[in-house]
């Protein structure tokens, strides 16, 4: 990869699938078999990800990171669905799961442990009244919405400025340079440099 892996963790539930926490601010889950491309690329840190960890049903992981926050993602999914932080919270190095899945346990700069519970009976109850009136759009918005920190909120926009800007480059050159000179690479094959046996 181009940028450094700090944490790796295995699916317990599928073996040949794992997930990588990178440097790059994203997660990169791969199956062992396919190395050349990643399955799936989970978005949404501002930072670089410090710890990952999979439930041990294998549907979910939690990742921790240097920009103070904890996300939980679905396995399959590209961004996260749920945001822990706190004001206290200092860069967090390392996340878990508890055995029975019912809290994660975080550790970060302020010496301290945090255990978090993963809030289930209160969204199974907003989850009932979201099948109700899930299909109109404002409800959707606001299911979505999570609060983030003003710090984060502020990095987070400035980090979709760098990329459409970014995108916005390629697209010019693209447009200027001879055809098939500049063949468009996928997100999933981009930060891959080669593989090594």
């Amino acid at each position: 990869m181009k940028t450094k892996t700090n944490a790796l963790c295995w699916n317990p539930m599928e073996p040949m699938n794992f997930t990588a926490a990178n440097e790059d601010c994203n997660c990169y889950s791969y199956d062992a078999r396919k190395l050349e491309e990643a399955k799936n690329v989970h978005k949404d840190h501002v930072s670089a990800v410090m710890d990952i960890d999979y439930s041990p049903t294998g549907r979910e992981f939690v990742t921790g990171s240097y920009d103070r926050t904890i996300r939980i993602f679905p396995y399959n999914g590209g961004h996260s669905r749920e945001i822990y932080h706190t004001k206290r919270m200092q860069r967090v190095f390392c996340v878990k799961f508890t055995c029975d899945a019912t809290y994660v346990v975080s550790g970060s700069d302020d010496t301290n442990l945090r255990i978090v519970p993963r809030e289930r009976k209160k969204h199974e109850y907003n989850e009932a009244l979201k099948k109700r009136y899930g299909n109109l759009p404002e409800i959707k918005r606001i299911n979505r919405h999570r609060h983030l920190p003003k710090a984060i909120y502020k990095a987070r926009s400035l980090r979709l400025t760098i990329t459409n800007a970014a995108k916005k480059k390629d697209d010019r050159r693209r447009d200027h340079s001879a055809p098939g000179s500049m063949p468009i690479q996928s997100q999933r094959k981009k930060r891959i440099i080669k593989e090594v046996e």
